[in-house]
């Protein structure tokens, strides 16, 4: 299994961390104690209070430290994962690993970090506090130079755990005589609050008039930053002094709550109880509706799932608009439109009110039904122009459509919904980072029951003459094929072939022909895979006839890819190309982009054998320029596989074994060197062997070392050669590591041993190495001599010296 980056191939070596989209205040502290316990310890973990700062701090320490760890720093969000069972999937996919082993889920993702110096923030673990710290010390043993941050309302209770408690912003003191205001304006709390303020009434200052008021304030939020956000945007329609004057009529009704509660507890609560009262009873039961959503909704899922039963359906944006000015609804622009995101404690709260109100159930099955829906329609349009729009917003609803499948699946008088779901997304689950998860789903709904409908005629309510494609049998089957499909990829052909038998059975008792149609896809798949070109290209025919009588341009496309790749491998090159050209044809017609690239990457083999070099670079550059947009690692790795035999053809011997070296990286995570066509591993081999011969072993070995240490977005810029003209006329590389390069410049600023080693989170032993390293490569025996050659080397590079390979 494995992945990388943010929904594609476009890796980054600080790894996954949000951009801050607002100012960080205060923590100065806070962070400078976390930084060092994280250079001594290997588990950190933050605690507090709901809406105490956790998850900022945490991303502070980790935007600081990004340097320190050179496989990134990754954040897995926890919050809106209800299911235990899903904890691994969940860090995984927050790493980017693309699941293609069809290893259990622990065992993929530690076989991928126990070589990764990475820093892993698991942020909202108090839910799963002891699921996450079983994972943790899992991680640990597994990964040596892995760290871990955490964030949870208590600790995980591992052995070498370092608790650090985050208390609220500190706050000014009431005393008399009162602190200076330019004091008191810096104090973290009123600094918070001002700076919040300001982003809804940009005139709003702190001054003398107001700050008795502003200090009240504070104190009665008890210096929690999320009571005192929620507050200062209430500004946008009081006034500081009609502000105090309801905080201070709330919190005294809770004043007598259970003492069993902490303060801070009542007054976050009491906060968001008062929230919930500025609201309009219609914006209330919107709060509520909305709160069923998992990571998020856009305005098509509000005005769907939550209107009816009080609310018009022309009254939701209105609504929406209310509760995104209340800071109720957080407004985030994506690609793909605007979505609104509801704070995970507002969500929480949401749901108690909806729970309370006896309306739970209806919502959870109206937000199941709709994402049922947007899944088929998904599948309808796959194969058009609204293609990667579509991948992009099935991504995006991701965690929406798991608790959908959950909701289906937990049901089983309705399972057969959630089989057909898990069948419609198969496209999501190849394309994106959820590959094992959707074979996992699909597993769970195949197992649900054998359902009705799998003998001619059984199925309750279908009368003779249904179309094809819609009875419960047929959704079974159409599931079987899908997950063979993913099982191939994942080179479990017995389990692939067992799947695609059943598939078969069902196809011929309900002479479902679609059905028919990709069983012989697949099979013609698991014999390629085989070794058995002559048979597969066969069933490759037959599916192919099928497909066309079908009308199924999506069949129709694969089929001719996998029949461009057969008949290349056995050398029929007419056939080659007129199945790719014909595929192309096809594709082009319907505005199709994701099966052309698949399509240009089987001609770039054909036209490579041929000896048209040229064109077959163009082939696999434009391949591999969609695979990068759309983040699939599979796709990418084929390119560059195709783009390494080039460039052996072309004799530029250093080039294709540095590709040999990146695609160490791009398969390693994916589990399988070529899944899914592992008929072309012969090419790869043939390579490799000859560019031992050519450069000699000592410099291959280098030359992969190089292209194995490359980020992967840099990997695939040197794949495309968008490499500085400089650079590359030069063909020159830097004589150190990345890591080592950063330990080089922090000499050149003058930074001691110490400094360095709490700079960049690693022992002051391991720096002292470090340098010891780096004196050696390059000659020298002082630190004055490495200050003057990072001073040359980016004088005449132009650019900083770690922008090297």
């Amino acid at each position: 299994m494995t992945t990388v980056t943010t929904g594609t191939c476009r890796g980054q070596p600080n790894g996954g961390l949000p951009a801050e989209v607002t100012s960080f205040v205060g923590r100065r502290h806070e962070v400078a104690e976390v930084k060092q316990l994280l250079s001594s310890s290997r588990a950190v973990t933050l605690t507090g209070v709901g809406g105490v700062g956790k998850t900022r701090l945490a991303l502070r320490v980790g935007h600081e430290v990004r340097r320190a760890f050179r496989d990134g720093v990754w954040l897995a969000e926890l919050a809106e994962l209800d299911c235990p069972g899903m904890l691994v999937q969940a860090v995984a996919e927050a790493l980017e690993i693309r699941d293609q082993t069809g290893d259990p889920p622990m065992r993929v993702l530690t076989r991928y970090l126990h070589d990764k110096q990475a820093l892993l923030i698991l942020d909202n673990c108090e839910h799963l506090v002891g699921e996450c710290a079983v994972l943790t010390e899992t991680l640990l043993r597994a990964a040596p130079d892995l760290r871990v941050l955490a964030t949870s309302r208590q600790p995980l209770g591992i052995g070498g755990e370092q608790v650090v408690p985050v208390a609220p912003l500190p706050l000014p003191s009431c005393a008399l005589p009162a602190p200076p205001l330019e004091t008191l304006v810096k104090q973290d709390a009123v600094r918070l609050f001002a700076e919040r303020a300001r982003s809804v009434l940009p005139t709003f200052t702190v001054n003398e008039d107001n700050r008795d008021v502003v200090t009240r304030i504070v104190h009665l939020l008890d210096g929690l930053p999320l009571g005192i956000e929620l507050a200062a945007v209430r500004l946008r329609a009081l006034s500081a002094q009609q502000l105090l004057d309801r905080l201070d009529d709330r919190f005294r009704l809770l004043t007598s709550g259970s003492r069993a509660v902490l303060p801070r507890h009542q007054t976050l609560r009491a906060l968001i109880d008062w929230s919930y009262t500025l609201c309009l009873e219609e914006e209330r039961l919107l709060w509520q509706r909305a709160s069923v959503f998992a990571g998020g909704l856009d305005l098509e899922a509000a005005e769907t799932v939550c209107s009816g039963d009080g609310i018009a359906r022309q009254d939701v944006i209105d609504l929406v608009i209310g509760l995104v000015d209340k800071s109720v609804l957080i407004r985030e622009d994506h690609q793909g439109g605007v979505r609104y995101r509801m704070l995970e404690t507002l969500r929480q709260y949401g749901r108690q009110r909806l729970s309370g109100s006896g309306g739970e159930a209806g919502l959870l099955a109206r937000h199941r039904g709709y994402y049922r829906d947007l899944a088929a329609q998904a599948r309808a349009e796959l194969f058009g122009p609204r293609q990667i729009v579509w991948f992009g917003r099935l991504q995006r609803e991701h965690a929406n459509l798991r608790a959908a499948l959950d909701s289906w699946l937990s049901t089983p008088s309705e399972a057969h919904a959630g089989l057909s779901m898990a069948g419609d997304l198969l496209y999501h689950w190849i394309t994106s980072y959820y590959l094992g998860e959707g074979r996992d789903w699909l597993a769970r709904a195949l197992a649900a029951g054998t359902e009705p409908g799998t003998e001619p005629g059984t199925e309750p309510g279908t009368e003779p003459g249904t179309e094809p494609g819609t009875e419960p049998g047929a959704a079974r089957g159409r599931a079987l094929w899908a997950a063979s499909w993913l099982a191939v990829i994942q080179a479990d052909r017995p389990a692939a072939t067992a799947m695609l038998e059943e598939s078969r059975r069902i196809g011929e008792q309900l002479h479902d022909e679609p059905v028919l149609a990709y069983v012989a896809l697949f099979s013609g798949m698991v014999a390629m895979c085989e070794g058995r070109t002559e048979a597969a290209i066969e069933l490759y025919r037959d599916a192919l006839a099928r497909h066309r009588r079908n009308g199924d341009p999506v069949g129709i496309a694969l089929s001719l890819i996998r029949l461009t790749l057969a008949h290349s491998f056995l050398g029929d090159s007419s056939r080659a190309i007129a199945a790719g050209e014909e595929c192309l044809a096809v594709c082009d017609a319907h505005g199709e982009g994701w099966h052309r690239a698949y399509t240009m990457m089987a001609l770039g083999v054909e036209v490579w054998r041929q000896g048209d070099l040229a064109r077959a670079v163009e082939l696999e550059k434009q391949s591999l320029t969609f695979n990068r947009s759309l983040g699939d690692r599979l796709g990418a790795g084929l390119n560059i596989e195709v783009l390494a035999w080039i460039a052996a053809s072309q004799g530029h011997h250093e080039r294709a074994a540095r590709l040999l070296g990146i695609l160490k990286t791009m398969w390693s995570p994916i589990g399988a060197p070529l899944s899914g066509y592992g008929h072309l591993a012969r090419y790869h081999d043939e390579c490799q062997a000859a560019m031992r011969r050519q450069l000699g072993e000592t410099a291959f070995e280098a030359a992969v070392r190089r292209g194995a240490r490359m980020p992967i977005e840099e990997a695939l810029g040197y794949a495309l050669q968008e490499d500085k003209p400089e650079q590359a006329a030069k063909g020159e590389t830097p004589p150190l590591t990345r890591r080592e390069m950063e330990i080089a410049e922090l000499v050149a600023q003058g930074l001691t041993n110490r400094e360095i080693a709490a700079s960049l989170v690693i022992a002051q032993r391991t720096a002292e190495g470090h340098i010891e390293h780096i004196l050696a490569k390059l000659g020298f025996n002082s630190r004055a001599q490495i200050a003057v050659w990072v001073g040359e080397r980016t004088r005449a590079d132009g650019h900083d010296s770690h922008d090297g390979p």
